[in-house]
């Protein structure tokens, strides 16, 4: 996804939040207070290497928490804000009914073991066949290279302490985007919050044959296009 919008002009920028990918691994559960505090730094990084003061923030599930509770603190750094598999206060979703089963782990754990089938199961929880099979043994191998485990806080966040966010406090145009089979981003949610945001210049998408992993499904490029398109408007 990174190279795609690359290719086509953007200056793209990513980050692993504390206790992901390539960050430190520290003793935090890395809730979405703290990715809000990491997107600060990482903003004011981006500010002093290009110059911009206000950027396009995109985010996908626990990210696009992250997203939108960081352009509800800061919306004078964004130009404009694209949430993709975002969840408001839980309403709805299967997935997250199903996570709340292990609510007392995520309380008592900072992190939480993840295997290979737990991976391919984030793609085959909602609807089967939407990605590729050598994507996901893929993507498998790419994380566990990683780590076995994985910080609580975002899965803590999403099952006691929804809604992380106050739609009428983020005065920036918006895209609400879901995958057409997300079992995280229920459309009554989403909805109800589109609804709420306050700027007239919004965008509410659905987007075909994706659950909600839409970065990496079969017509993730659908998905694509409808970021690119709202945020060149």
């Amino acid at each position: 996804m990174m190279d795609w919008f690359a290719r086509r002009g953007f200056d793209v920028w990513t980050c692993d939040h504390e206790a992901y990918g390539r960050s430190t691994l520290t003793q935090s559960n890395s809730d979405v207070a703290s990715g809000v505090a990491d997107l600060e730094s990482v903003s004011e990084l981006i500010r002093r290497e290009t110059g911009l003061h206000r950027m396009y923030i995109y985010g996908l599930s626990s990210g696009a928490l992250r997203a939108a509770a960081f352009a509800s603190a800061h919306p004078e750094r964004v130009d404009r804000l694209a949430l993709d598999g975002f969840v408001w206060t839980g309403e709805g979703s299967p997935t997250l009914a199903k996570r709340k089963e292990g609510v007392e782990y995520f309380r008592t754990h900072n992190r939480r073991p993840i295997d290979q089938t737990f991976i391919e199961s984030i793609f085959l929880r909602d609807h089967p066949g939407t990605s590729d099979p050598d994507v996901i043994r893929a993507c498998a191998v790419a994380q566990l290279a990683y780590a076995d485990s994985v910080p609580t806080g975002s899965y803590l966040d999403m099952t006691c302490h929804l809604p992380l966010v106050d739609p009428a406090n983020i005065p920036v145009p918006t895209l609400v985007a879901r995958g057409e089979y997300d079992g995280i981003a229920s459309m009554s949610d989403l909805l109800a919050f589109f609804d709420r945001l306050p700027r007239g210049d919004k965008q509410f998408s659905v987007v075909p044959a994706l659950a909600h992993l839409t970065s990496l499904g079969l017509e993730r490029r659908k998905m694509w296009k409808v970021i690119r398109d709202f945020l060149e408007n």
